[in-house]
């Protein structure tokens, strides 16, 4: 048996920048990136980039693929950073000689995505916001967060970056919601958006 999680045919096709320099026009490609996977229909507005930190190289994009990919765990971050990890041939983004990675995601990483940023090996994580509005405005449950857990990443060497364009990505929560697509959660299934 094979566990497959594919880019959608657009993202794929698509010609992506090498290199993008500020942390304010990558999270403003994640935000498009977002957009555009919930209005193709191919997966929730959620997306992610893995960068060389220092040079803004791009490493990997990828966006969210639960529903089309039959799979759970194929939450933004999670789908980036295995792409990121294979097109480098490394399970550690900070291994030994590696640059520094950094992923930038359009909002604070759920319960499972926290995970998979500490065991990774990325250095950096830059958010749009991390507030409840993911929850409040969709209706996706993104699960139990430590108190801290930013603290808890910046423990085990992992910088946070909030709020890099904040009122954009809470634009694309609206429009999702506003668009009636499926929520799904845990044992609640799917559901529609209730705008």
């Amino acid at each position: 048996m094979v566990v497959e999680i594919s880019l959608p045919d657009w993202l794929s096709a698509e010609t992506l920048p090498t290199h993008i320099e500020s942390i304010e026009d990558r999270m403003r490609f994640v935000i498009a990136l977002s957009r555009r996977n919930f209005e193709n229909a191919t997966g929730g507005p959620f997306a992610a980039a893995v960068f060389e930190e220092a040079t803004g190289k791009l490493v990997a994009a990828g966006v969210n693929r639960v529903m089309p990919c039959h799979c759970s765990s194929a939450h933004a971050e999670v789908t980036t950073l295995s792409f990121a990890q294979k097109r480098l041939g490394t399970h550690d983004l900070g291994g030994t000689g590696m640059p520094a990675h950094q992923i930038v995601v359009n909002w604070r990483p759920c319960t499972m995505c926290m995970g998979a940023v500490i065991w990774s090996g990325a250095t950096s994580l830059v958010i749009a916001g991390s507030d409840d509005s993911v929850e409040r405005i969709t209706g996706f449950d993104e699960g139990p967060m430590p108190h801290d857990w930013q603290g808890e990443l910046e423990k085990r060497g992992i910088r946070v970056t909030d709020n890099v364009l904040y009122d954009e990505a809470v634009a694309v929560f609206h429009a999702f919601a506003a668009s009636g697509a499926v929520v799904y959660n845990g044992r609640g299934g799917g559901a529609k958006t209730s705008g």
